[in-house]
C-alpha cells in the first residue's frame, strides 16, 4: 500500500493527485537540464519537489475567515498594537525563488483586537503564494484591517531576494524593505513617526 493509499481523508486525494501532476513535470524538468532522473540520488527527487512546493504554497489552501476562526475580543485600548519582526519566506512569481525576512504590523484598534497569534498567522498564509513583495505587503494590511475594523493599520516588510542574490546582478547584501500605511498611519504623520521609531528600536 503507497503512502497516499494509506490517508483515510477525501480531502487528501485531490492533494495526492495534485502532488503526482507536479511530481511528473520535476521529472520533465530535471530531464530537461541533462539529468537522469531514474539514477539513485534524484529517483525519489520529483516527488519530494512536488510535496515541498505544494507546502511552501499552502497559503492558497487557507481562508483568512478559517484562519481567523472568531478570535476577536473587545478591547476598550486604542493605543498602538505592534508585532515586531515576524519572520517569513515566500516565492517570488517571477523567478519561482525565495524571497525571505522579517515584517512589522501595526494597527489602531476600534473596539477590538485580534489574538496575537492570528497576526503571525496572517502574514503566514499570504506569505504562501507565489508573488511580489509589493503585493506581499498590501494583502497583510488590507487583511489586518478587514478583520479588526481598526483605525490604521501599518506593515513594513523588509527581505532579501535570492532571484536577486543567486543570479542575475548577484548582490549579497541588498536588502528590499516595502511599506503600506491605512487610516491614521496614512494621515498622521506623528503616528506613523512612532510606529517607524518603534520598528526601529527607537
Amino acid at each position: 500500500m503507497t503512502e497516499h493509499q494509506c490517508h483515510s481523508d477525501d480531502d487528501d486525494f485531490p492533494r495526492a493527485e495534485s502532488e503526482q501532476r507536479m511530481a511528473e513535470q520535476f521529472t520533465r524538468i530535471i530531464a530537461g537540464l541533462g539529468e537522469d532522473p531514474e539514477r539513485h540520488g534524484l529517483a525519489g527527487t520529483p516527488l519530494r519537489a512536488a510535496r515541498a512546493m505544494a507546502y511552501l504554497t499552502r497559503g492558497y489552501e487557507q481562508s483568512l475567515e478559517e484562519l481567523v476562526n472568531g478570535a476577536l475580543f473587545d478591547t476598550d485600548n486604542d493605543e498602538m498594537v505592534l508585532v515586531r519582526d515576524i519572520e517569513f519566506y515566500s516565492l517570488c512569481e517571477h523567478h519561482l525563488l525565495p524571497f525571505l525576512g522579517k515584517c512589522h504590523v501595526a494597527y489602531l484598534p476600534k473596539g477590538r483586537v485580534v489574538g496575537l497569534s492570528k497576526i503571525a498567522r496572517i502574514v503566514d498564509m499570504f506569505s504562501r503564494r507565489l508573488q511580489i513583495q509589493e503585493t506581499l505587503t498590501r494583502q497583510i494590511a488590507d487583511a489586518i484591517e478587514s478583520v479588526t475594523d481598526a483605525r490604521g493599520v501599518a506593515v513594513v516588510m523588509e527581505a532579501k531576494h535570492l532571484c536577486m542574490m543567486m543570479r542575475g546582478v548577484e548582490k549579497q547584501n541588498a536588502t528590499m524593505t516595502t511599506s503600506m500605511m491605512l487610516g491614521t498611519f496614512r494621515e498622521d504623520a506623528r503616528t506613523r513617526a512612532e510606529f517607524m521609531g518603534l520598528i526601529r528600536g527607537g
